[in-house]
């Protein structure tokens, strides 16, 4: 992530090409970033905004938990023991390429239409990507940090504890950082349908409406949770991983 200085510039150089673009097209298809963000400000300020905005943020986080704490321990498991990575990585192979997302109708059909059907989806598919990125980083460890414990007297656990969990940190954190942008866009897949509380809910109904201005609030409203979620990332990483570069 780049300096707060560099972000700032980003985002103006972000917000000027969509003006012009808007500016050239001269459509109400695209409206000017001005009025969205003048529109965004006035339904936080009222609160129309915010129960939707916490109703989606709730659902994506609540999958992005749920699959942590299940990929997490079965990676670490999986690519640590080479018995066990035998016995489950031909499952794996199997079930990860599966667009899940299809499988939304048939979660509906067993859960419901509530939330945790919502949030069980999120969790699939943001599972199978965390699962894959732990299993690898726990694989590829060097042997000789296992070997110098071993002599130190260290039974299995204190290997997972002081060696393949802080080893495999990085790159579970690389695979929470890919998770939230995938979260997000399930989100609005998810929330699209079956629903009237949400962003994805915004959007599709502001489609529908021809109300471009809300279906653009609808989409900043998403992007900003993203980001918000991206942010708490770094900051997270920042504290788990002092000894890596920032």
């Amino acid at each position: 992530m780049g300096s707060k200085r560099d972000i700032f510039i980003a985002a103006l150089i972000l917000l000027g090409l969509w003006e012009l673009s808007a500016l050239l097209l001269d459509s109400i298809a695209l409206p000017e970033p001005w009025l969205v963000v003048k529109d965004i400000g006035r339904k936080l300020a009222d609160g129309s905004l915010l129960d939707d905005l916490a109703i989606s943020a709730a659902r994506a986080l609540l999958g992005i938990l749920l699959a942590l704490t299940a990929a997490v321990p079965l990676g670490l498991a999986v690519g640590a023991e080479e018995s066990l990575r035998r016995r489950i990585s031909p499952f794996i192979y199997l079930l990860y390429p599966i667009p899940h997302v299809v499988l939304l109708p048939l979660i509906i059909i067993l859960f419901g239409i509530g939330n945790f059907s919502k949030i069980f989806l999120i969790a699939l598919v943001v599972f199978f990507q965390i699962l894959v990125t732990t299993r690898d980083a726990a694989k590829d460890i060097n042997r000789n940090y296992f070997y110098a414990m071993q002599t130190l007297g260290a039974s299995r656990w204190q290997m997972y504890v002081h060696v393949i969990m802080p080893a495999s940190i990085p790159k579970i954190m690389t695979a929470m950082r890919i998770s939230v942008g995938t979260s997000v866009a399930i989100l609005f897949f998810v929330e699209s349908f079956a629903t009237t509380r949400g962003l994805g809910y915004i959007i599709m109904d502001s489609w529908g409406r021809s109300d471009y201005v809300s279906l653009y609030t609808g989409i900043g409203s998403m992007a900003m949770l993203g980001f918000s979620f991206y942010l708490i990332l770094d900051r997270i990483e920042k504290r788990l991983c002092r000894w890596t570069p920032s």
